[in-house]
């Protein structure tokens, strides 16, 4: 694999990297799900179908102008409680979120749409949260500053791929913002120039990509998944192949950095170190399951306070886990929809989830005019806080 990276004096290095030992999968432990059984999921014979729960606990607040297409992002702002979402409908919409003990409320903010609607699969915001940057199928890289309104509404353009965008990050290090495409290209954007300050080619497609201070990991097609030192120009410290057997479907940095979590189409986790930490190993698990049906692992979101973490999935249900005590924290009743992305705001205490259909059984499943919505749970401590060892169950 080559990297081409141009440094802000545009010079060019190229650097052959030589390709390490894949991970054997026998290596990973691979354990039954954590802790007490979950709730049965109801049947989830078409997305849209009537079922008892709305949202995950009956004190969610419902969050208002969620968008008209299926929702393909949750992020939180670093500094504030502003809430960003991405959808197909081509929509970057903003909420302030407003709370007051445990009542809150979302107040929509402002909306930016890409260029001709097109589908936005992703978003994320400066390390100030004054800046929201954006991708997806028009194959830009977009810049929204919050507050402002740009011409014709859609985000001024500060960077394109050849494919269509399917992840971006902001570097908190070098104030960067890197791209993932399905042009099998990681991109890193200075969004006062126009070109590129460097790129690095990928193996296949990126799936997704995580930021974490000086981690960055991504997961591509074919399973592949290279992590990356990012302070200063970006190196290359670990490529493998997934632990897990199935199409990678989502990745997340463990906040201390040490490793990251990776989801699979076929309802498994993978908890994998990229730095030795006495006492913990590699380690895998199955969940989003029941009985005789797999459901798609669609968003993983750490906590950053505790470093315990959120899986939400195609079966409608959110499970809070402790990774280092290897047990669920808490497994919520089924919406009766599935739930295609989640987040956790800076200080903990809201969690983001959407209920939106996420396409895992096509478009026979899928009933045209089902709203797509947005909940906020208020996290009791009890529920993500780690409670100590347990033995496997």
């Amino acid at each position: 694999m080559y990297i081409v990276w141009y440094d802000t004096h545009t010079y060019l290095s190229i650097t052959q990297i030589p390709r390490p030992a894949q991970l054997v999968v026998s290596d990973i432990v691979d354990k039954m799900v954590f802790g007490s059984v979950a709730p049965a999921p109801a049947q989830l014979s078409s997305y849209g179908s009537s079922g008892p729960n709305a949202s995950c606990a009956p004190g969610d607040h419902s969050v208002a102008q969620a968008g008209n297409d299926g929702i393909s992002s949750i992020n939180w702002s670093p500094t504030a409680n502003h809430l960003i979402s991405t959808n197909w409908d081509g929509g970057v919409r903003c909420w302030e979120v407003q709370e007051s003990g445990q009542q809150i409320r979302a107040l929509p903010m402002a909306q930016v749409n890409h260029e001709n609607n097109s589908p936005v699969l992703d978003s994320c915001l400066s390390s100030d949260g004054s800046t929201v940057f954006s991708v997806g199928a028009d194959k830009a890289v977009r810049m929204w500053q919050l507050g402002q309104s740009p011409p014709n509404n859609v985000p001024q353009q500060i960077g394109s791929h050849d494919q269509p965008i399917k992840s971006v990050a902001f570097l908190p290090t070098t104030n960067l913002i890197v791209s993932g495409g399905w042009d099998k290209m990681l991109k890193f954007w200075d969004a006062r120039q126009p070109n590129p300050v460097g790129q690095l080619q990928l193996p296949e497609r990126c799936y997704d990509l995580d930021v974490r201070d000086n981690l960055m990991v991504v997961a591509t097609a074919d399973r592949h998944i290279i992590s990356y030192n990012v302070q200063g120009q970006p190196q290359e410290h670990e490529k493998m192949v997934s632990p897990l057997k199935f199409q990678t479907r989502c990745i997340a940095a463990f906040p201390d950095t040490t490793g990251y979590a990776v989801g699979s189409i076929e309802g498994r986790v993978g908890i994998h170190y990229v730095t030795k930490v006495h006492g913990k190993e590699s380690f895998a698990f199955k969940c989003h399951r029941q009985d005789n049906n797999v459901y798609p692992v669609n968003c993983i979101c750490f906590h950053k306070g505790y470093g315990t973490f959120a899986t939400v999935g195609g079966d409608g249900i959110v499970n809070f886990w402790d990774k280092d005590n290897k047990q669920r924290l808490k497994g919520f009743p089924s919406i009766t929809r599935t739930i295609s992305c989640a987040s956790f705001n800076a200080q903990g205490n809201l969690f983001a989830y959407s209920s939106s259909y996420d396409w895992s059984k096509g478009s026979s499943h899928y009933a045209p005019g089902t709203p797509n919505e947005i909940w906020i749970h208020y996290v009791q401590d009890e529920e993500i806080k780690p409670k100590g060892k347990k033995s496997f169950r």
